[in-house]
């Protein structure tokens, strides 16, 4: 069980409940407590045959999917999540299926099913479970509920001035348009010589759904390819709750099934009720 130290810092309790669930479910289950990023990979790296149960945030769970990733371990290893954190900070994991309950989250980790999720790696190892946005919105930095400077509260002048600012960012989310060349599969979406609005990759059946919106075009650029080359003058994107960039260029490929996470068992439908067969009324 690896607890992420932001989770523990932002809802202790909902960290002692799913431990608690958890070890009593699991006597045997080990519990790690890092300090940081660093001591979390260390921690992942030596867990032997366990399995791993991540207890944190939507950042949380894809560092750890990253780690496994750069480990060669997706295939073979199993993935669990308690979702702890502020409710825009764990969104992703509710789109999983995972309960965002910690009580109903850290049963499903003891009692679920595996499924498969496809992912998107790019070519710095980078790894998307939802979505990716090309640029992000106007004022997004860190994800929901992020990590940065501006978490926590400020102090004086300097601290009011950086919420005046993100307050008047997150006023106008608008898109900005940028200038971006895209390639699905080798074929040509779009180039340099258009105002892309925003690009938008998904993994969905093994492939990624791409579409581009150009300014002042009709309607949508729609393809379906297994690599995507999006280049570009410092471009910034938007992976699932992480914000990264500027970059020139990079390169996602779609993994069919490559994440092995545990979520509540699906539950069958219901029988209908058998109806009596109904006897024709005497004449």
């Amino acid at each position: 069980m690896l607890v992420d130290p932001h989770a523990r810092r932002t809802d202790g309790e909902s960290v002692r409940i799913a431990r608690d669930v958890l070890t009593a479910g699991s006597p045997g289950v080990k519990v790690c407590l890092p300090d940081g990023p660093e001591e979390a990979a260390r921690a992942l790296a030596r867990r032997g045959r366990r399995r791993p149960v991540v207890i944190g945030d939507d950042r949380a769970l894809l560092r750890a999917v990253r780690l496994l990733h750069l480990e060669r371990e997706l295939a073979r290893c199993a993935l669990a999540v308690v979702p702890v954190g502020r409710p825009g900070s764990v969104s992703l994991a509710g789109t999983l299926g995972v309960p965002l309950d910690a009580v109903r989250a850290a049963r499903a980790v003891l009692e679920g099913a595996e499924r498969r999720f496809d992912l998107l790696i790019d070519d710095s190892g980078g790894v998307v479970l939802g979505d990716l946005r090309i640029p992000p919105l106007r004022g997004e930095r860190d994800g929901p509920g992020g990590r940065g400077a501006g978490d926590g509260p400020a102090r004086g002048a300097l601290g009011r001035c950086r919420s005046l600012v993100r307050t008047l960012a997150r006023s106008s989310p608008g898109p900005e348009a940028a200038r971006l060349r895209v390639e699905a599969d080798g074929v040509l979406l779009t180039d340099l010589d258009h105002l892309v609005e925003r690009v938008s990759l998904t993994p969905n059946g093994g492939l990624v759904d791409v579409v581009v919106r150009r300014r002042s075009e009709d309607g949508p650029v729609r393809a379906r390819a297994r690599t995507v080359t999006v280049s570009g003058p410092h471009f910034r994107y938007r992976a699932d709750a992480v914000v990264s960039g500027p970059v020139l260029t990079r390169t996602w490929t779609a993994h069919p099934s490559a994440l092995r996470l545990t979520v509540p068992p699906a539950v069958p439908p219901a029988a209908s009720p058998a109806v009596p067969p109904q006897r024709p009324s005497p004449a």
